[in-house]
């Protein structure tokens, strides 16, 4: 089953086409990596997605749903949370009441019990207490995810999750993805293909704004002109 549907997704800046008449599908229960160069259009794109930027021209559906004109919140309301590619969390609160935020949205009446699931789910429960500014980086990148899980997604999208993570800790996330699937469909944009070539079940790659190829890791591993792009073969 499709659980979102982009067509023709277009965004310029000026004379920038950042997202340029993009196709583009997920299917639910996937984990779907977005790679490409640098000013590829990956962020751009997500946030089109999400709603933190205004398509100019196209359509997006989320699950059967047109959401093109909705804004952010109403798109987080019906299951798509956007983690961000710099740690966002409130630094001077505890790591509970972080995940608290999130949770509350959701009008649950058991809100410890919705927190600590998120917390537990992603290793942080016994830190449930600590001020999140004095947590490793490590553990910050999964409180964060632990705030996107607290909304209950549908779809998960995670900008550059592994970014500073150590070789153990980006085996860890790797795992708490791995774990998060077919419950949660996951859409993540990531620099280190080491971690895109083993989590992912399809590649979207991005060039210039446009869809240069979408497959399975080793369909992308063998396509031409993604190895002239981005993968340097």
């Amino acid at each position: 089953m499709t659980l979102l549907q982009a067509r023709g997704l277009t965004r310029h800046f000026g004379g920038l086409r950042a997202v340029d008449g993009v196709d583009f599908d997920l299917t639910q229960g996937e984990i779907h990596a977005l790679i490409g160069p640098n000013g590829a259009g990956k962020t751009t794109f997500v946030s089109l997605l999400c709603g933190r930027v205004a398509a100019q021209a196209g359509s997006i559906a989320f699950a059967g749903q047109d959401i093109t004109r909705l804004p952010a919140q109403a798109r987080v309301r019906l299951g798509i949370a956007y983690t961000f590619q710099i740690t966002s969390i409130y630094a001077r609160l505890s790591v509970y009441d972080n995940v608290a935020l999130a949770v509350q949205r959701r009008g649950l009446r058991d809100l410890r019990a919705g927190v600590m699931a998120a917390l537990d789910r992603v290793g942080l429960g016994a830190q449930a207490d600590q001020v999140a500014g004095t947590l490793s980086y490590g553990h910050q990148r999964l409180l964060e995810i632990a705030m996107g899980l607290g909304l209950a997604p549908r779809l998960l999208i995670l900008d550059e999750p592994t970014q500073g993570l150590a070789a153990g800790e980006i085996e860890g996330f790797k795992t708490l993805v791995r774990g998060l699937v077919p419950d949660v469909t996951v859409l993540l944009i990531e620099h280190n293909m080491d971690v895109v070539m083993d989590l992912a079940d399809r590649i979207t790659v991005l060039n210039f704004g446009r869809v240069l190829a979408t497959g399975t890791p080793a369909q992308i591993r063998a396509d031409r002109a993604v190895q002239a792009a981005y993968l340097g073969g």
